[in-house]
């Protein structure tokens, strides 16, 4: 059993960046396609990035340009460094992690993912 869990949430103005990580406890995350996906308030869930095991990325084209997802070397960790914040990128912020194609994600698999955490919150507001 993978425990999934992400961090780095917080309030950020417009413009700012923040950085958010996803970790799995005990277990290196090399072997897995990986996934952030976001639920803003009274809105469904979206998928925003993935990163499939042999590295490649995906992005939403609402996030294209301004986020960039990353593995650490050792592969333990998941990041999504996030800049140019919008206030319509305010919502919780998940991680989830599942077996696929090693050459390529879609950000729209993650409904299909094994494994998620339970989110980390993201406010973008003055």
């Amino acid at each position: 059993q993978l425990h999934i869990v992400e961090s780095g949430g917080d309030l950020v103005q417009p413009g700012g960046s923040l950085g958010l990580s996803c970790a799995a406890s005990g277990v290196s995350l090399f072997e897995y396609e990986v996934f952030w996906f976001r639920q803003a308030p009274g809105k469904e869930r979206e998928g925003v990035s993935c990163i499939a095991s042999g590295g490649s990325t995906n992005y939403a084209d609402s996030v294209k340009g301004r986020f960039t997802i990353s593995r650490d070397n050792a592969k333990t960790t998941v990041y999504l460094q996030m800049n140019s914040l919008k206030p319509e990128d305010t919502g919780v912020y998940y991680c989830a992690a599942g077996w696929g194609d090693s050459r390529r994600c879609y950000v729209g698999d993650y409904v299909a993912s094994h494994y998620r955490g339970e989110g980390t919150l993201v406010t973008v507001s003055s």
